[in-house]
């Protein structure tokens, strides 16, 4: 087992990784940027250096900086988290010839599933579904029309480096192609360095939904069943749930299978999500891989009763999985997570970073808060603006979302302005409490007007 862990991040999963390792009896080094001096992960950990300016570029993504606090404290792992260098190959690499256990997978499974082209190609050959699109990258706008009236509009533009919703763009007829096929590889340069497109069916009223999966060192691979992120603003998930309110037995089964013969065609290695697209015919196709922990990790914990940042770590050590498969129907448990963001929900969720004054969080059976935040602390503006995640479990969806009710209510946080309104009216919705929605539940109701009635 590992005697000292460096977290290659920041905020509330920093905190998560060094709660469980404690736990595991093993030293935490924190890494921060000068602008991180007061947050709860340099507090909490063993030991920590700084690696540079509040730029992520100079401090969270300075891979050399990285290393040299590697090599200052003497860490034999390092997990890089979510974001950041969480996906990135050439760090993992660079880990492996410093004789530092990556967190994670190997740089040849990143390189296979973090390229979605690559990815795409690799899915069909092991037999998983994905959407009907181009059989690679688009060299230029003449041929990205072909391809375009081959596969039939509506379409998705897609940079093959992207996430968060960067570099995408749905284009409903063929005179708005060229445009959108532009604004998305100048976009998706802009952010990644690779502008570099390529092409999928936009399936209409989808469903995005993910399986949690599991692979060891041995070649063994499972999954811990499925996430339902459709409630989005531009890509960016606002709720995640476990079980899927959409998701049937039959369909469950079907996706995990499916998953899993995704993760064991590249013998994947640690936690990963396979990211699917469901149709309203309940037709799924893959659409990426995380390779990674993800952010929604502690839906799949609720509902599983099960520590995934230690499995994740044993894993790394040389551990086999645990033999734990989807959960049977009569389970009978469900859990919804909220993000709480700082952002202005009525300024089309703009950015608010500041200084915290009064912060209380909700406690009671059944309820759980991950959070960097505390009272007198300041939201910077360099970084992510999510400050806490509220995750509410319990026997049944109805009682999850009254239990959710409660604890937004009792969830306070004073000086900046946050997602807690939005999150309020979403949980009296009609149309989200009977499980009637899809990824653009949001562009369709004006919860603006929802919000600002509640305020009065």
């Amino acid at each position: 087992m590992f005697k000292k862990i460096l977290i290659a991040n920041r905020g509330e999963i920093a905190l998560r990784v060094i709660r469980t390792a404690r736990e595991m009896g093993i030293k935490t080094v924190a890494v921060y940027s000068s602008a991180d001096k007061e947050s709860l992960h340099v507090k909490f950990a063993d030991e920590a250096v700084c690696i540079g300016p509040p730029e992520s570029s100079k401090s969270y993504l300075n891979i050399p900086n990285i290393i040299a606090a590697i090599e200052l404290t003497g860490a034999d792992a390092v997990h890089p988290g979510y974001g950041f260098l969480a996906e990135n190959a050439g760090f993992a690499e660079i880990c492996s010839q410093y004789k530092v256990k990556f967190i994670g997978p190997t740089p040849e499974m990143m390189n296979l599933m973090g390229d979605k082209v690559t990815a795409r190609d690799t899915m069909k050959k092991a037999g998983v579904p994905i959407v009907p699109g181009s059989d690679g990258l688009i060299e230029d706008v003449a041929e990205g029309l072909e391809v375009a009236k081959e596969i039939g509009y509506p379409i998705m533009i897609k940079a093959t480096a992207g996430g968060g919703g960067k570099g995408m763009r749905i284009v409903w007829k063929e005179e708005d192609f060229e445009k959108n096929f532009e604004n998305a590889s100048q976009e998706a340069s802009a952010a990644f360095g690779n502008g570099r497109c390529y092409l999928e069916k936009f399936i209409e009223e989808p469903r995005h939904i993910e399986i949690q999966v599991a692979g060891d060192q041995f070649g063994n691979v499972t999954h811990l069943s499925e996430r339902d992120c459709s409630i989005q603003r531009r890509h960016q998930k606002l709720v995640e749930e476990c079980p899927s309110p959409f998701v049937d037995q039959e369909l469950r089964v079907k996706m995990g299978d499916a998953a899993k013969k995704a993760a064991a065609s590249i013998r994947y290695e640690g936690m990963g999500t396979i990211e699917f697209l469901v149709d309203k015919y309940k037709n799924f196709y893959f659409m990426e891989m995380n390779t990674r922990i993800q952010v929604e990790h502690t839906v799949t914990e609720e509902v599983m009763d099960f520590d995934l940042i230690k499995e994740q770590i044993l894993i790394a050590a040389g551990e086999k999985i645990t033999k734990f498969e989807y959960f049977p129907p009569d389970r009978g448990v469900h859990a919804i997570e909220v993000r709480i963001n700082a952002e202005n929900v009525l300024r089309d969720f703009a950015p608010n970073p500041g200084k915290i004054g009064a912060f209380h969080t909700p406690k009671g059976f059944g309820v759980r808060v991950d959070t960097l935040a505390y009272s007198g602390y300041t939201v910077q503006p360099y970084y992510d603006s999510m400050i806490a995640k509220l995750i509410c479990r319990s026997h049944t969806r109805a009682e999850a979302i009254q239990k959710m009710k409660r604890a937004l209510e009792e969830f306070v946080v004073e000086g900046i302005q946050t997602t807690i309104p939005f999150h309020k009216v979403l949980m009296n919705n009609e149309d989200f409490i009977n499980g009637n929605f899809d990824t653009g539940f949001l562009n369709n109701w004006d919860y603006v007007s929802e919000i600002k009635k509640l305020e009065k």
